[in-house]
């Protein structure tokens, strides 16, 4: 699969309403893109414990999306068995009032990943140029007034762009990915949630609540993936109508890019060689 079919430019301005959600890169078989999928998962698994072992790089993969695009599921099909030595994950819900008296990207800095490591974001920091937009939340951050302005949303644009650049320059991997679902699509499985005993726990009237301003969250989404993605911090906008293509789909995109990073698993020195041989004939020695 290209990957490329995915990735949005630099300084290209999307169209959300004429980007395919159903689309299946070819793939008519479901049972086929799991077994890819599951082969793909084999692959990242040996590039995890190359990456933890390097102990260079580190890894951010961002997810956003509409309510139930499949975030959670996308994250726990894909990443499913790695090592969790190596592998964090991190939700960003409502600001917390400590969060609220610091800048935006305080409580960010807090979960980055450490070197070695792949940390995972389930919504991010871009629900502050998406929520905080749409429902006019930006008068609850403490900002003084006189630093709000008409240009406020493209000013922070230009601070993520700041944030992602000084994160790569400093050997983070950054992969965006934008779950694009379907408003017919979510009103199936918002359904599906009400319908089914086991999956009410997952609905909430706030998401029908949310699903009244989907057009302009559509447009924020435009403007904030037109704005951000960048060479050091892709955006990708995958097809989410259909679960396993874009389960698929990320795990590609994944393996692709840790498989061109200059991982290695550490050379030992000559003297270290020497005191493993050491070992390694006390061991046989041993009575």
């Amino acid at each position: 699969m290209s990957i490329n079919k995915f990735i949005v430019k630099p300084n290209l301005k999307i169209d959300l309403s004429i980007i395919k959600t159903d689309d299946t890169n070819g793939f008519s078989s479901k049972k086929d893109a799991k077994k890819v999928l599951k082969n793909n998962i084999k692959k990242m698994i040996a590039l995890q414990d190359k990456l933890y072992a390097d102990d260079n790089y580190s890894m951010l993969l961002i997810f956003q999306a509409m309510d139930a695009a499949g975030k959670d599921g996308t994250i726990k099909h894909v990443m499913s068995g790695l090592n969790p030595q190596g592998t964090q994950v991190t939700s960003f819900k409502q600001p917390s009032a400590e969060e609220l008296n610091h800048n935006y990207l305080w409580r960010i800095n807090k979960a980055l990943p450490e070197r070695g490591r792949i940390g995972i974001f389930n919504r991010s920091y871009y629900e502050e140029v998406l929520v905080v937009r749409v429902h006019d939340l930006i008068k609850n951050e403490k900002i003084p007034k006189e630093l709000i302005s008409d240009n406020i949303w493209n000013q922070r644009f230009k601070e993520i762009n700041d944030f992602e650049k000084f994160l790569f320059d400093n050997g983070t991997i950054i992969l965006k990915f934008f779950l694009h679902v379907s408003k017919e699509e979510q009103k199936k499985r918002f359904l599906e949630r009400i319908d089914k005993k086991s999956k009410n726990w997952k609905f909430s009237d706030a998401d029908i609540k949310e699903r009244q301003f989907w057009n302009e969250y559509q447009k924020c989404y435009q403007e904030a993936i037109s704005a951000t993605s960048k060479k050091h911090a892709p955006w990708f906008i995958i097809p989410a109508d259909h679960k396993w293509f874009m389960r698929l789909a990320v795990s590609e995109i994944i393996v692709e890019t840790m498989d061109k990073l200059p991982i290695n698993y550490p050379k030992l020195s000559a003297e270290q060689l020497k005191d493993l041989a050491d070992c390694k004939k006390q061991l046989e020695d041993e009575k």
